[in-house]
């Protein structure tokens, strides 16, 4: 079944996109002849010529155009033939000799085919001399001068179809345009009054097939002057040198395709003449002329009707412009502005959200959200944060451009009908991969005029064992109620938001840049500090000590000449040598633990406490102290920082016991990615006012002369779990002991390689 549904939708797209342009067929009221250059013979022609020269088709391959026109013209086409461009012969009157000495006088045009044929094309000629450019200018002046006098868009366009219908007679002229989403809706009309408005209506994409629009890019002009006439073959059907059929692209006879027939019947329409609009290089839509009755216009008028369009179109694209420049002169503000208020704070973000006029109004969007670095900003009405979480994982995955917008978003991501009453648009822009600028609009239900079911723009008809399409038939007004869609994003929008993603990147690469030069001084200021710490504690150590033998020999030999004042003195510069000493120690200690000492290794750690007890066996001795713990795990970290941590934290126990010998237990749990440990004892506890206060350095809830000390025990044991990533507090009532609770995580350097210092760079690890 699947396979069978595949081949149908193959032959479906086949059907809907013929290679029209090798159709070897051309309508009768012309004769098309195919020549090998420089000797113009003739390859192919149009079977039509013996009506039209009185020579068969088999007859006139023998020969080369030189046998049809006298030497003059020849002379005259071979000198055109070598411009460099064909414009500069195009249109040649040409007289040629038909059923015997009869001369009759054609419009003729030469094109170059993509495969490199050169190919003429006959109409006979309504008059024997070229139009007169006054003509063209007269015909363009008197248009332009109406045209002029129009304030607005609408009136200019319905202005140019009623000069168009003047200046042609068609029953019906209309003025179509494409939309982004490739179908079309009729801007003007000019019609009968017996007949049918199409005015407004909208018509799908499949009314005009890519094939159809690349030819319609090519030509300026196309005109089928009877839709009922029988088509021509080219004899042969195959180029003799290519084996191919001829490339009629550029041809001005080539037939048309024969759905686009049944299209113009089921429409009334005996003749057509179509004139492009195009802007910039692309079809921005077109003129279309309809008659019920066939009706032949002659080439001049034709090339009038091109120079006509394209000279009032340039004028149209114009006035288009200028509707769009105060829109856009109006963003280009709000963008500088954004730009000012971001360069202006400290974070970007506040930049486009506190001020005005702000994020909103740069898209004329009703919400916005900013993701940055997993963070959530929202300004007016947005989807849940929840929402938005999943909705920009869906972008991560499926969207790779710069800018990425819908004016349907549910159609596209199905969740989305969750918060359709804010998000049935959305524009985004991605500033990194994991980065995102959201702008949202609100669900509008719209009702669309169609000129008849979309749904059933063409029928797939089989007979004869030959599958193709067929169009509709009912061009009746159908209604259609569109939800699940907003408002639409001009282009001049998308654009605004693009100059500001360049913005934005620039600013927050240079925050970055300041950032990385503010850590890259920090680490230098650290690394000297650490050092003159080093330094000073190492060299402070020599005269201290020399300071307390000296005392200390002083009052051995001098004993016996000391009064009481004299020994307690010895005794107080002995204590202070002491406890300075107790202090560089402690120095040293912190300025070693960093995060480039740390030695990450499986550490058992009973053994790293097992080491800390035996430092401590002589207090605990003295103390009476009873320390239990749990089964302890082993761990990613550096051992001996571990000791120093358990050998503080039990030393402040014994230190701060209370009137019972100390207790004290250390216990170990596993968590989702950490370890938690915790070490209880029943000492005399902390005031729950101090827990955070305990852990900065320097910093005493008592005296000294109650409980000596440096005040550096807890600060060392904050940075030796910070170093591991980890967290470390207290819990703790007076008199009622304290737990002391730090964590470890699971995996130690490899967590911290991923979620710590490289997650500063993940920000533009995309782009």
């Amino acid at each position: 079944m699947v396979m069978e549904f595949e081949l149908q939708s193959l032959n479906l797209t086949s059907l809907k996109e013929p290679s029209i342009h090798t159709i070897s067929q051309i309508q009768p009221h012309g004769v098309l002849l195919v020549l090998e250059e420089p000797e113009l013979n003739i390859l192919q022609v149009s079977s039509n010529t013996y009506d039209v020269f009185g020579i068969t088709p088999e007859n006139m391959l023998q020969k080369k155009l030189e046998d049809l026109l006298d030497p003059f013209q020849i002379e005259k086409i071979k000198a055109g033939l070598l411009q460099e461009s064909l414009d500069m012969i195009n249109p040649t009157k040409i007289w040629a000799r038909v059923k015997g000495d009869e001369y009759v006088v054609f419009d003729g045009i030469f094109h170059r085919s993509a495969d490199g044929f050169l190919i003429l094309e006959l109409e006979l000629a309504f008059s024997q001399e070229n139009i007169p450019f006054l003509s063209f200018y007269h015909l363009a002046r008197a248009s332009i001068n109406k045209l002029e006098e129009t304030a607005n868009l609408h009136d200019f366009c319905q202005i140019l179809v009623q000069e168009v219908r003047k200046v042609t007679g068609f029953d019906r002229v209309m003025l179509y345009k494409f939309d982004d989403d490739g179908h079309g809706s009729v801007l003007a009309e000019e019609k009968l009054a017996i007949m049918e408005s199409y005015l407004g209506l909208h018509y799908p994409e499949s009314d005009i097939p890519r094939p159809a629009r690349k030819l319609f890019a090519s030509n300026w002009i196309r005109i089928i002057p009877d839709t009922h006439a029988d088509p021509v073959e080219i004899f042969p059907a195959i180029n003799p040198l290519s084996q191919r059929r001829p490339d009629l692209t550029n041809s001005i006879l080539r037939s048309p395709y024969s759905c686009h027939i049944e299209y113009l019947h089921n429409m009334g329409v005996g003749a057509s003449l179509t004139i492009s609009l195009i802007k910039e290089g692309k079809l921005w839509g077109l003129i279309a002329c309809h008659h019920q009755t066939p009706k032949y216009v002659s080439y001049e008028m034709r090339k009038a009707c091109e120079f006509l369009g394209r000279v009032i179109f340039s004028e149209l694209a114009d006035r288009e412009e200028t509707e769009d420049y105060d829109y856009r002169m109006r963003l280009t503000y709000i963008q500088s502005a954004l730009v000012e208020y971001m360069s202006q704070e400290e974070n970007f973000i506040d930049g486009l959200v506190k001020h005005q006029p702000n994020l909103l109004d740069l898209t004329n969007a009703q919400g916005a959200a900013i993701c940055f670095g997993g963070n959530y900003t929202l300004i007016g009405e947005t989807p849940k944060e929840e929402d938005l979480n999943f909705l920009v994982q869906w972008l991560k995955n499926n969207v790779e451009e710069e800018v990425f917008y819908t004016d349907s978003l549910p159609r596209l991501y199905p969740d989305a009908q969750n918060f359709k009453n804010v998000a049935s648009g959305l524009l985004a822009i991605p500033i990194s991969k994991q980065n995102y600028v959201l702008w949202f609009r609100p669900e509008v239900i719209q009702t669309v005029n169609w000129g008849g079911d979309p749904n059933r723009a063409f029928e797939v008809n089989t007979s004869d064992g030959n599958t193709r399409l067929c169009p509709r038939k009912s061009f009746e007004l159908w209604k259609e109620t569109v939800r699940l869609t907003s408002l639409r994003w001009q282009a001049v929008e998308v654009k605004a938001a693009l100059e500001l993603r360049k913005a934005i990147v620039n600013i927050v690469l240079r925050q970055a840049d300041e950032l990385a030069q503010l850590a890259h001084d920090l680490e230098l200021s650290n690394a000297e500090l650490k050092k003159f710490a080093y330094v000073a504690s190492h060299d402070l150590q020599e005269p201290l000590n020399q300071v307390a033998n000296y005392v200390q020999l002083l009052e051995m030999r001098y004993e016996q000449l000391l009064d009481e004042d004299a020994k307690e003195f010895i005794t107080f510069a002995v204590e202070g040598v002491s406890l300075m000493q107790t202090l560089i120690d402690d120095v040293l200690a912190y300025s070693k633990v960093d995060m480039q000492a740390i030695e990450f290794e499986l550490t058992n750690v009973e053994t790293a406490l097992e080491r800390a007890l035996t430092n401590l066996r002589k207090r605990i001795s003295e103390t009476g102290a009873v320390i239990t713990y749990d089964q302890l795990p082993t761990v990613m970290a550096d051992g001996t920082q571990l000791m120093q941590l358990f050998q503080n934290l039990i030393g402040n126990a014994i230190k701060f016991r209370s009137d019972q010998a100390p207790e004290i237990h250390i216990g170990a749990s596993r968590l989702e990615d950490e370890w938690l440990f915790s070490v209880r004892d029943n000492g005399i506890g902390i005031d729950p006012q101090f827990r955070d206060r305990i852990f900065v350095i320097f910093q005493r809830l008592h005296t000294r002369d109650e409980y000596p000390g440096t005040g550096m025990g807890l600060a060392i044991c904050k940075k030796i779990i910070e170093c591991h990533r980890g967290r470390i507090w207290v819990e703790s009532k007076l008199g009622e002991g304290a737990t002391f609770y730090f964590t470890i995580p699971v995996g130690g350097r490899d967590r911290e390689r991923r979620n710590g210092r490289k997650a500063q760079n993940h920000i533009f690890g995309r782009r």
